[in-house]
């Protein structure tokens, strides 16, 4: 099956570049451009692509406004968004997963890892990147709109389920999070099946969200620099 794709960023030979890139595996396309949110907008609606490739700071309608507008309100496209960022600190970065987006990569990820993001993004599921998830969590408890953790967010959600979380806020894959709990990948990913259900998530990376939201990600960052 081809993956299709289309690529959402204000610069030409940003644009350019990925298409390159896309087009080089078989098994993907690209199959539009766009150079603001307004157009990705009217593009995507159109299109129905499998996942869009998503700047975030664009002219006029930036790439949240436009995420909001596809995947909110009555008639949501089923589209996933990978967002493409030039600092893991945007500060929008947050936002866009609110919003909905599948995944955040920074722009100088290598080509490789690039395309199996769209890959992987395409099958469902959602991907951070290590260094982003890192400094979200980081900086998270310092925004200007935080009072707190939301200490009912986990209401319902079992020991073992918080220890899968924690690690998901941490970036880690479900093999990973297998390896630190001594789990199998099988068990890890019912885990996971439970928590989107537990916590009305669409998707990994919300339940990064309600992560920082409840307080979680934040000790189990400072668990794992005391050496844990």
């Amino acid at each position: 099956m081809t993956v299709r794709v289309v690529v959402v960023d204000d610069e030409t030979l940003v644009r350019a570049g990925f298409r390159v890139l896309i087009e080089s595996e078989d098994d993907l396309q690209v199959v539009g451009e766009a150079a603001d949110g307004t157009e990705a907008v009217r593009m995507i609606r159109e299109l129905r692509p499998d996942v869009a490739l998503m700047d975030i700071r664009m002219p006029g309608l930036n790439g949240i406004e436009a995420i909001r507008a596809l995947l909110g309100g009555p008639a949501p496209v089923p589209v996933r968004v990978l967002v493409l960022t030039t600092f893991a600190l945007d500060e929008y970065v947050f936002e866009a997963l609110r919003a909905g987006a599948a995944g955040v990569l920074l722009k100088d990820t290598p080509p490789a890892h690039l395309i199996d993001a769209v890959r992987v993004i395409a099958t469902g599921e959602s991907l951070l990147s290590p260094g982003v998830t890192r400094r979200l969590i980081e900086t998270y408890v310092r925004r200007p709109g935080y009072t707190g953790p939301v200490t009912h967010a986990l209401d319902g959600v079992t020991g073992r389920e918080r220890d899968v979380l924690g690690l998901i806020a941490r970036g880690l894959s479900n093999n990973e999070i297998a390896a630190e709990l001594y789990l199998t990948v099988g068990t890890v990913k019912t885990h996971v099946s439970r928590l989107l259900s537990k916590l009305g998530a669409r998707d990994r990376a919300q339940l990064v969200i309600v992560a920082y939201e409840s307080g979680l990600a934040g000790s189990w960052d400072a668990r794992a620099r005391g050496g844990r």
